[in-house]
């Protein structure tokens, strides 16, 4: 197993793991049952260490497939757009270690974290969606906007 492998095992999970979360909370702040809220953190949490792990493989999967002849233009745009979304994963991440310390000692200000928690999540889901599709295009030509079968542009 490669790093290349490695980085498309990882990248999936900080992707899903997003939604599965958001409607989690969600559903914890309609119910007010902070056993669901809780999942949802720690699901955040896993979720900013999985995207770490991720982080740090793909050096390892730029260098295969570099060697592969893919553009190093795509394979940098991939990369900016991971950085950006790790730095809104890591608050996502610290803001839910604050927010299950907070509910452990049953704060009243937690709803407060909750609800920067929630809008975080749903940044870094949105921001999922064009990380996931510019990896997508370093090897999947068919989903990129200009589809030709050029990978050396």
């Amino acid at each position: 197993m490669n790093q290349a492998h490695l980085h498309m095992l990882f990248n999936h999970f900080p992707i899903i793991g997003l939604f599965f979360g958001i409607g989690i909370l969600t559903y914890g702040i309609i119910k007010k049952q902070t056993i669901l809220i809780n999942t949802a953190y720690v699901i955040f949490i896993i979720c900013m260490i999985m995207g770490k792990a991720t982080m740090m493989t793909g050096e390892g999967a730029e260098d295969i497939v570099e060697e592969l002849g893919i553009s190093h233009k795509i394979i940098l745009e991939h990369e900016e757009l991971a950085e950006g979304f790790m730095k809104v994963l890591y608050g996502l991440g610290l803001f839910t270690i604050v927010g299950l310390v907070l509910n452990k000692r049953k704060h009243p200000k937690t709803i407060y974290i909750t609800y920067i928690v929630l809008v975080l999540s749903m940044i870094a889901a949105f921001l999922s969606k064009s990380v996931g599709t510019s990896g997508g295009e370093i090897r999947h030509t068919e989903i990129r906007e200009n589809n030709t079968n050029d990978n050396n542009e």
